[in-house]
C-alpha cells in the first residue's frame, strides 16, 4: 500500500507537534521532517526548516508525537550541496548529514533525503570524481545505521548563481547509473521526482520500471512547461523561464501513467505532496489550502 504524506518545508514557521497535528487533522499517513541545522540562515526558498533538530533529539517526544497522531515519519528531510566548490561549506553540510543519519538510525526513520550536490562550474565527468571522493563514507554510515539514503532527482538549477551545471549531480537515468557503479551499495537509492524530468523534457514513468529497485522515497509535485516561453527562450535558458513547479494534477506529469508504474513494480513505501508552487503562497491559509488541495486530487489513486 502507498503511505500519502507530505514534506514539512512548506510549513516553517509551524513547530513539529502542529505539523504532527495538521497531518493526522487531514489523514496523511506519513511525513518527511526538515532537518537543517537550527539558525543556519540559509535563505533558499524551502530551505533552512529545522523541525527535527538532530543536535538536540529528543527520541522519546518524537515517538510520542508519532504514536499518539498515528502518522509516522517516512524520511528525514535535508538539502544542501555536498560537493560545493567552497570546501569548508561542502565539508560542513556533509557533517551535518552524518548527524541526520545517526538521528535516523536513532528515531527509527528508514531514510533520509537529501541531493549528492555539484560544483556547477565543473563537468559531469570531474563532479563524479568529487562523488567518488566524498560519498562512499556517507553511504558507509547509512550502512552501518541501517538507513538508507534517498537522492532526490532535482537540477537546483533555478538561479543565476547556479548556472551552468545547477547544484545536484544527480539529475539523469544516466547519471543515475554511474552513480550506482562507483557506489553500488542498496543503502544507496532515490527521492523521486517526476516533475524535474518533465521539464527536462523527458519520460518521467519510465525511470519508475528502471530504478524500481532504488526507489527509497517518492515526492509528488508536479511541472507546467509553457511552449510558447520554451519556443522563445529555448532549453539552454534558466528553467525558470519556461516552467513552473504546480501542484499535482496542475502540471504535465501523467499521474495515472505515474500511479500504474508504481503499481506495476510493487511500490508500498511513501508518496510525499512537496508544495512549491508560487500561486499558494500568499499566507498560511493558502499554504494549508494547496497541501489538501493536492491531497484531494491524489486520494483517487492513493487512500487516505
Amino acid at each position: 500500500m502507498l503511505h500519502l504524506g507530505f514534506v514539512s518545508a512548506i510549513l516553517p514557521d509551524f513547530r513539529v507537534d502542529h505539523v504532527f497535528h495538521f497531518a493526522a487533522e487531514h489523514r496523511f499517513r506519513c511525513l518527511e521532517l526538515m532537518c537543517w541545522p537550527a539558525g543556519s540562515g540559509d535563505n533558499r526558498r524551502y530551505a533552512g526548516v529545522t523541525h527535527i533538530d538532530v543536535d538536540n533529539v529528543d527520541a522519546k517526544y518524537i515517538r510520542q508525537l508519532t504514536q499518539t497522531h498515528g502518522v509516522r515519519i517516512s524520511a528525514l528531510g535535508y538539502y544542501p550541496n555536498p560537493l560545493d566548490p567552497d570546501t569548508e561549506k561542502a565539508e560542513f553540510y556533509r557533517e551535518h548529514l552524518k548527524k541526520v543519519i545517526r538521528a535516523a538510525q536513532k528515531l527509527n526513520v528508514p531514510v533520509v533525503n537529501t541531493f549528492i550536490g555539484r560544483n556547477p562550474a565543473l563537468s559531469i565527468q570531474d563532479n563524479l570524481k568529487l562523488y567518488a571522493e566524498h560519498w562512499p563514507a556517507l553511504v558507509k554510515l547509512a550502512e552501518e545505521c541501517n538507513v538508507k539514503i534517498g537522492i532526490e532527482n532535482c537540477p537546483m538549477w533555478f538561479t543565476d548563481d547556479e548556472w551552468p551545471g545547477g547544484k545536484n549531480l544527480a539529475t539523469t537515468p544516466a547519471v543515475w547509473d554511474r552513480m550506482f557503479e562507483i557506489i553500488p551499495s542498496r543503502a544507496l537509492g532515490l527521492n523521486y521526482d517526476p516533475s524535474h524530468l518533465v521539464w527536462q523534457m523527458m519520460d518521467e514513468v519510465r525511470p519508475i520500471y528502471d530504478y524500481r529497485d532504488r526507489l527509497h522515497h517518492i515526492h509528488l509535485k508536479d511541472a507546467k512547461v509553457y511552449r510558447d516561453k520554451l519556443n522563445r527562450v529555448g532549453i539552454m535558458a534558466n528553467p525558470l523561464e519556461y516552467h513552473s513547479p504546480k501542484l499535482p494534477g496542475l502540471g504535465d506529469v501523467r499521474w495515472r501513467d505515474f500511479f500504474a508504474a508504481l503499481t506495476d513494480v510493487r511500490y508500498h513505501g511513501p508518496v510525499c505532496i512537496e508544495v512549491e508552487d508560487k500561486a499558494y503562497e500568499r499566507d498560511i491559509t493558502d499554504v494549508q489550502a494547496a497541501i489538501l488541495t493536492a491531497r484531494n486530487y491524489l486520494s483517487q489513486f492513493v487512500p487516505l
